[in-house]
């Protein structure tokens, strides 16, 4: 017997506070692994820039996101909210970039699993191997759905977060560390932003698969507080803990973080953070798949993209189809370099949040009378000044990153390719008049 689709709603399983805070925590970040180019690009400015950049350029974000969530929290989050707010025609952009974004995001969590397993010298025969299985062994959970990622990601979160526990506590009783400085220009300071920026990432991606939260309005507010407190603890001090230790930037980028635990704490750390950096790579993966994945779902539905991405798993009731084609995406793009990934994927966010503080302000002119649990105390001017922190942090970052030795303009010009190609695809995919 065939269910209808109330039936299948009201069977769909659901997630709480704990495990929502547990996949947001991975879909921003997923604990400190990913930060350890910033002190080869800030050096001793590395923790000043990290307390200051997410208050500007992730808070007005999540006010954003936590408002239209408040208001809206349906299956497709920001696509939903800007189609509302600005009209079908931007929020095939908004799905477009985001699914080019979070493409290229993906594909960097593959490169970092495998340097943190090559802490294990065999691991080294296997790079495309460990790659595409780690791929697909996370497409695999997401098509069973929203509670078996939640619970991984739970999980994940403990083998994350306790080597790292470890980590600090055996280095804060060493008391022979070396303050080491490192100078750095204004092309560094502009790839430390971006690489801040890259680590805080994500929380409307967090939204996509609102209906399938218990709760979604409260249950969104203690997870986003929860997962952001927890990061920005966790980046400053395995930042200021890099600092005190005497490792060089160059080679806390190159080694990562389970070759500080390694300095400090002898192999056994390092091999435990080994794991753990897997482990954070495994549960970003994951967690992020299982945003972009809902989008062409949604899409479809609107006719903006094949209508087989909107195709149901018969069990699990997940867009298999969405899940599918995003990991065999991804799986082409994982020999890009890592440095011109980050510039890509910070420039098409931006884009797609832009829309999204855009929506926001004509949703307060179009549906002024709709509940908004949350509701950020601005009108329209302190709205724009509100957008303005991002934006400025944004366009510093962008200097910093193509001035100097300009070896990012080639990433910026394909962000911008990247860009203009939502105008291009919307010929072909705009509904007829």
């Amino acid at each position: 017997m065939n269910s209808t689709p109330g039936t299948a709603a009201n069977m769909l399983r659901k997630i709480g506070v704990i495990p929502l805070a547990a996949v947001i925590f991975f879909t921003v970040s997923g604990g400190p692994y990913g930060i350890e180019p910033l002190i080869g690009y800030a050096g001793s400015y590395a923790i000043p820039l990290l307390m200051i950049t997410p208050l500007l350029y992730d808070i007005p974000t999540i006010l954003v996101v936590l408002e239209l969530n408040s208001m809206m929290p349906v299956e497709g989050g920001y696509y939903e909210w800007v189609k509302r707010g600005l009209g079908l025609h931007w929020a095939f952009f908004e799905g477009w970039w985001t699914w080019l974004y979070t493409f290229v995001d993906l594909a960097i969590y593959p490169v970092f699993f495998l340097e943190y397993a090559s802490f294990f010298p065999e691991i080294d025969h296997y790079k495309i191997p460990v790659c595409l299985g780690m791929i697909w062994l996370n497409a695999g959970l997401n098509i069973r759905g929203i509670v078996p990622v939640g619970r991984t990601a739970m999980f994940l979160t403990i083998a994350v977060m306790c080597p790292f526990l470890i980590l600090f506590f055996t280095g804060f009783i060493h008391t022979d560390f070396a303050v080491v400085h490192h100078h750095a220009g204004l092309s560094s300071l502009g790839m430390a932003i971006f690489t801040i920026m890259w680590n805080f990432i994500g929380w409307d991606n967090a939204t996509t698969y609102a209906g399938e939260v218990d709760k979604p309005i409260r249950s969104y507010l203690k997870a986003i507080f929860m997962a952001f407190s927890s990061i920005y603890i966790v980046y400053i001090a395995i930042t200021w803990l890099a600092l005190h230790s005497g490792i060089s930037g160059s080679v806390f980028a190159e080694k990562g973080i389970p070759y500080l635990g390694e300095l400090i704490g002898g192999k056994s750390l390092g091999t435990i953070l080994s794991i753990g950096g897997m482990a954070s790579m495994m549960g970003i993966f994951c967690a992020v798949l299982l945003s972009v994945s809902r989008v062409p779902a949604v899409m479809g539905k609107d006719n903006l993209l094949p209508k087989i991405f909107t195709k149901l798993h018969p069990t699990y009731q997940t867009p298999y189809v969405s899940i599918i084609a995003c990991a065999g995406i991804v799986s082409l793009l994982i020999l890009l370099p890592l440095a011109d990934l980050i510039v890509m994927d910070i420039c098409l966010y931006t884009g797609g949040v832009s829309l999204e503080f855009a929506a926001l302000i004509s949703l307060r002119k179009k549906a002024p009378a709709d509940q908004r649990p949350f509701r950020i105390p601005f009108e329209k001017k302190g709205l724009l000044l509100l957008f303005l922190a991002p934006t400025f942090i944004f366009v510093l970052a962008l200097i910093g990153s193509v001035t100097g030795s300009g070896e990012n303009i080639p990433a910026v010009a394909y962000a911008i390719l990247a860009l203009l190609s939502a105008p291009v695809v919307w010929i072909f995919v705009k509904p007829k008049a």
